[in-house]
């Protein structure tokens, strides 16, 4: 080990597993942990430390020594500079054993508790082409490479549309490939970006806050129904109109095509005006049997038929037999309230977002289930002892909360309604363990299930039974 206070590396280090958010982990000489971006696990590595703690050391690999033969070649030109699948260079079935041993360490140590069985991860049929939403960013200043910017080279018109590059968000990728999206994604993108160039069409300047065409969303159905979202940071309506038809010739799939005129600071649609310019607006989807309407604002899961495979094991792990009552708390637009809802007597959904709500209610309709009631408002709130006193008691709770877990007040709540069931439905397996540790006093953990949604990522969702002591 080279040791200089400004530009202290770590020689030899073999990297022996992954940590939290796609890092890896290997050991110094000395034992202490080493937490490396850069590299897979199996590496050996020189690293050049950015933090140095008291037990740990944070780092990025600055030379492979000797590659891990869990390693494969990435499929997308773009790997490393785009920051959307950082695993694609490691094998699949090395990325579901990661993941479901970092649920496992994590329900252990963070969680305290033994003891409960451990289902092997359900990995993705699709490990490419999976998500049905995309977002895109158009610039007129595109991500150079280093290699580039040495060039001293005039590359001419520097419009891009793509990504934006991680932690430089005036910085966008021009996309020539994404494996994220299945066809026509790809092409609808770059004949979009081909069309805008050759017309002249502004792309916007990040930084000036001024250009015409700002993003562009894709989303689709199972049924290969497409919608087209453009934000606008301008209305031009004779560019805007002929774009559009040039597009819908172009692209019979396209059932419904969208538009929104943004001039604020920032790309969130939430607070703009939908306009539709084709088709209805909005997508229907169906899961097993239920229909839901989705719009450009909808929240939706991203991978449908691994969402499936979720809702599926929910409702295993639940057992309804048709006569309890069910709480969903963090209901969302509530998909999972209303697919357990037809094996259970009542089912209420507690969300924060009014929309999601009044989603959630207007699907129910559309289902013609009688037997859900949805509440808005901020969980730790409305999920009060008044609350409690005035809805009959939940035989099973199902919770699939945000990234952060569940406050302290609402785990507090829950131990006073007391269900004989809880299934814990979590995309962030270390604050579902610190959750699943308050509660171990009167729950037992019976069982996990690790459900990987996002293949050449991190992310691991993670189901979690708890039956009362």
């Amino acid at each position: 080990m080279r040791n200089k206070k400004k530009n202290q590396i770590l020689e030899n280090i073999r990297l022996l597993s992954a940590g939290a958010k796609g890092v890896s982990v290997g050991k110094t000489e000395l034992g202490k942990t080493v937490l490396v971006s850069g590299a897979v696990p199996g590496d050996l590595v020189n690293v050049k430390v950015k933090k140095s703690k008291s037990n740990y050391f944070e780092g990025e690999a600055v030379e492979i020594l000797e590659y891990s033969q869990d390693r494969v070649e990435p499929k997308c030109i773009h790997f490393g500079t785009c920051g959307g699948c950082k695993w694609q260079n490691i094998a699949y079935e090395k990325q579901l054993e990661f993941k479901h041993n970092e649920v496992v360490n994590n329900i252990t140590r963070i969680g305290g508790v033994s003891g409960f069985d451990i289902i092997p991860i359900l990995g993705s049929e699709e490990q490419y082409f999976y998500r049905n939403k995309m977002e895109f960013s158009f610039s007129n200043a595109r991500w150079l490479t280093q290699y580039e910017i040495s060039s001293e080279e005039n590359f001419g018109n520097k419009d891009a549309l793509g990504f934006h590059i991680p932690g430089m968000w005036s910085k966008i990728l021009d996309l020539k490939e994404c494996f994220l999206q299945e066809d026509p994604s790809n092409q609808i993108r770059l004949a979009v970006k081909k069309y805008a160039v050759d017309n002249g069409l502004e792309f916007y300047d990040v930084k000036a806050q001024e250009g015409f065409l700002r993003t562009l969303m894709l989303r689709q159905n199972s049924k290969g129904e497409w919608m087209v979202l453009f934000q606008l940071y301008k209305e031009l309506e004779a560019e805007r109109i002929q774009l559009f038809d040039f597009l819908l010739n172009q692209f019979p799939q396209i059932k419904t095509l969208v538009f929104a005129i943004n001039p604020k600071g920032n790309d969130s649609i939430y607070d703009l005006d939908i306009q539709t310019y084709f088709g209805e607006g909005f997508l229907y989807e169906e899961m097993d049997g239920l229909k839901f309407k989705i719009g450009p604002k909808s929240f939706f899961q991203t991978n449908y038929r691994q969402a499936l495979e979720l809702y599926r094991k929910t409702l295993e792990f639940a057992e309804l037999t048709g006569d309890q009552v069910v709480y969903d708390l963090y209901t969302g637009t509530g998909t999972i309230a209303q697919y357990v809802a037809r094996n259970a007597r009542h089912v209420i959904g507690i969300e924060a977002v009014q929309e999601a709500i009044d989603a959630a209610i207007e699907h129910a309709e559309l289902n013609g289930l009688d037997n859900t009631t949805f509440y808005a408002g901020d969980m730790k709130n409305v999920f009060n002892d008044e609350f409690l006193e005035n809805h009959p008691k939940a035989d099973v709770l199902i919770t699939d909360p945000p990234r952060d877990g569940m406050h302290q007040k609402v785990v507090e709540q829950i131990l006073k309604l007391s269900p004989e069931r809880i299934v814990y439905v979590s995309c962030n397996s270390a604050t579902q363990a610190r959750d699943i540790a308050l509660m171990k006093d009167d729950y037992e953990l019976v069982k996990i299930l690790p459900v990987d949604m996002f293949p050449q990522t991190h992310h691991v969702e993670n189901i979690a039974l708890l039956i009362k002591k």
